[in-house]
């Protein structure tokens, strides 16, 4: 690979507003723009599964994110742009990527666990209403991700242990059938804008405080009327601090127009002035999207040809190099004469320490065998400085040192002691 491969996932379950437009489409589309790397975007579909049991929402969601996304101005000639389901070799690569997973690793996905923790509260059964899919979640995504041995995959913090459990699967593969996936890297994004909605909340569907993206023009003039304010009368000098209103205008406008409206905030401009300077700026940006996202959603058959396209084109990578995993896990024509020796690296496996960042900004470490099996896990320190010299003493000490961290690393069942103490003595000696 000449560059580096950007992947973007966008999950089809439900009409796109302002809030997806400043925190996501927008910023994607202006970073697809750059030549110096490949950029995958593709629809998730099959990951909405997960969660929505109307097949005509999805089907109706996946267009309408499409053709969000195309009128924001991604050119699917510049970058590769498909549908998951379109890719046959993503499930097959989730089979054999689950097949080198274990399943402590999936029982430590933030999102299973807050289902248990929910049922667990209720007084039900831990996995009552939890669905498979919901547990292999994380599994899917990695196949997503290493299909295309994407390097970068542009994430919230929520999101930035799905990166780690990619890695992770991608180095557990790597070590078991030799060097065949890039190891991914969180691109988190910390900037990424949040919107308030009509009442001050997050902007969010589930609030029904949203202003969907390609509203009619007439539907978003309404809609912005309806945005709370207080009740300062117009004169009265206004504050921009926790204005829902102002807060918005800032996401679209400029420094100079931001600079203005916050003048007009002191002067005591009327909320219905300033909102009707919102409405115009607003819909000056979107005024020409909104026309094409109409030609796009009266014309399916546009749309579905698009799509197709993206996945011609993302299957030229993923066929044969799925043709290449299924040879090295053994799945071969039976005439190929083939040795009985594993291509494997030659390097000596060795016992590994990884630290890393999780979403709730500690950092953590964990000890993985020569296999790849997860042994030791820390809990969170609150600087790397601190997470790394608790790895320095286990490196130096050995099983000396698990006592003194006792407080500092979780238990696993399934781990016998000795195990973890011969790996720590085999670090020791290699070193």
């Amino acid at each position: 690979m000449s560059s580096k491969r950007f992947l973007t996932g966008i999950t089809p379950s439900g009409t796109p507003h302002l809030g997806n437009y400043v925190g996501a489409i927008r910023p994607s589309v202006q970073a697809s723009l750059r030549t110096d790397v490949e950029s995958f975007y593709f629809l998730a579909d099959y990951h909405a599964l997960i969660k929505i049991d109307e097949p005509s929402r999805i089907q109706r969601s996946t267009l309408e994110i499409a053709a969000s996304w195309l009128a924001a101005g991604l050119d699917p000639e510049h970058v590769t742009f498909y549908r998951q389901s379109d890719i046959p070799e993503i499930p097959e690569l989730t089979w054999l990527l689950t097949c080198v997973t274990s399943k402590g690793l999936l029982n430590r996905a933030h999102a299973y666990k807050a289902a248990v923790d929910q049922n667990t509260a209720a007084q039900q059964e831990p996995d009552a209403d939890v669905n498979a899919g919901l547990f292999m979640y994380p599994v899917l995504m990695a196949a997503d991700i290493l299909m295309f041995n994407a390097h970068q995959v542009p994430v919230g913090r929520d999101q930035v242990q799905h990166i780690e459990m990619a890695r992770d699967i991608a180095q557990r593969f790597n070590h078991l059938y030799g060097e065949h996936f890039t190891v991914p890297e969180a691109a988190i994004e910390d900037s990424v804008a949040t919107l308030p909605g009509l009442d001050g909340r997050k902007m969010s569907k589930s609030y029904d405080n949203h202003i969907p993206l390609f509203a009619p023009r007439e539907d978003l003039r309404k809609l912005i009327a309806g945005i709370l304010t207080d009740s300062r009368a117009p004169g009265e000098p206004k504050e921009t601090e926790g204005s829902a209103l102002f807060q918005i205008y800032q996401a679209f406008a400029s420094a100079e127009e931001t600079f203005a409206l916050r003048q007009a905030y002191a002067a005591g401009i009327a909320w219905a002035d300033a909102k009707q300077v919102l409405f115009e700026r607003i819909d000056r940006e979107l005024a020409p999207m909104r026309e094409h996202y109409t030609a796009l959603m009266a014309d399916p058959g546009k749309m579905e040809e698009i799509l197709l396209a993206g996945a011609k084109k993302a299957r030229k990578l993923s066929t044969p190099f799925t043709a290449d995993l299924r040879r090295v896990v053994g799945l071969r024509d039976l005439r190929t004469q083939v040795s009985s020796k594993a291509a494997k690296t030659s390097k000596t496996a060795k016992p590994l320490f990884k630290q890393y960042r999780e979403s709730d900004s500690k950092f953590y470490f964990k000890l993985l065998d020569v296999d790849g099996r997860l042994l030791l896990q820390s809990t969170g320190f609150d600087s790397p400085k601190d997470a790394g010299q608790a790895i320095g003493l286990l490196r130096t000490q050995g099983g000396a040192a698990l006592p003194g961290l006792i407080d500092k690393l979780q238990p696993h069942n399934d781990v016998d002691s000795k195990d973890i103490i011969a790996s720590l003595q085999l670090m020791i000696d290699a070193d």
